[in-house]
């Protein structure tokens, strides 16, 4: 309750979501990475892909994890920018190299590249204008 009070005192830009929202994009989103990303980790188990292509989608569970203990363990808006900076790079990075063993799980992924995008907007504008 103290992290959600602190968030809701920060500025915000007029095109920020409500705070409702949060909760049904990401459990949609989550069931994508769960399907897609298991989908990966199975694939490389049943050595069909190299580890390097199961690196970003590593990468990118413990950076997306990480997030929610920056922004609201922490209440470090800089280190949340910087994280959902590297959510959203280790992102395009599995899409691209996942993209010759199956297409599939590169189109999965075309939501959470939308919203991570999005939130990458608006967590930088949060710590812009929270400075």
């Amino acid at each position: 309750m103290n992290a959600y009070n602190w968030y809701s005192t920060l500025i915000k830009p007029s095109w920020a979501p409500p705070s409702f929202l949060f909760g049904p994009v990401w459990t949609f989103l989550y069931v994508l990475i769960f399907i897609s990303f298991g989908k990966v980790f199975m694939m490389f188990y049943q050595k069909q892909i190299p580890f390097i292509v199961v690196l970003p989608f590593i990468l990118n569970l413990i950076f997306n994890f990480s997030f929610t203990y920056f922004q609201f363990g922490l209440k470090n808006n800089l280190l949340a920018s910087i994280d959902i900076l590297l959510i959203l790079s280790t992102l395009i990075w599995a899409m691209i190299v996942i993209f010759p063993f199956a297409r599939w799980i590169t189109y999965i992924q075309i939501p959470y590249l939308l919203w991570v995008s999005f939130a990458t907007v608006l967590q930088l504008t949060i710590t812009y204008l929270n400075k």
